[in-house]
């Protein structure tokens, strides 16, 4: 049974509507984070995206977007607009690396991680492989 007196919330109604701290709301705002880099990658034209779910794969993030710019300037200009759309947004504030030389732009943004590369870095590094993203899903879960 939950009970909201006075406007206070128990738990349970935490849980039901969404307030900030429950699952519901960090489903939210997971989702939220995806979709607002998915949305700016496409605005910004980047190129290649991919995203690779690393839900139960490891306590980094729960998701890992890898995309390319066509050079190190708009390698910038895209993490650059999704740094900005994430504070605009209230989403937090996500830690970057990588913003001087732009060859490869790491953005933290906690249960979100976006990987900007050059495309020559990207061929180098080749994170869609380590993390298993051109894999079949069978090899996957042996």
């Amino acid at each position: 049974m939950t009970m909201a007196i006075a406007g206070i919330q128990t738990l349970n109604d935490a849980v039901q509507t969404g307030a900030p701290g429950s699952e519901d709301s960090t489903n939210r705002k997971i989702d939220d984070l995806r979709s607002l880099a998915l949305d700016c990658l496409e605005d910004m034209k980047a190129e290649e995206t991919i995203e690779i779910d690393l839900m139960g794969r490891t306590s980094l993030a729960d998701t890992m977007i890898i995309t390319s710019g066509r050079s190190q300037r708009h390698v910038g200009a895209i993490a650059d607009r999704v740094l900005q759309e994430i504070k605009a947004k209230g989403l937090g504030t996500a830690r970057v690396e990588g913003m001087p030389a732009c060859d490869w732009v790491l953005i933290d943004a906690g249960d979100i991680i976006v990987h900007i590369f050059r495309p020559e870095v990207r061929g180098f590094y080749n994170l869609e492989k380590m993390w298993g993203a051109d894999r079949p899903a069978a090899a996957l879960a042996e």
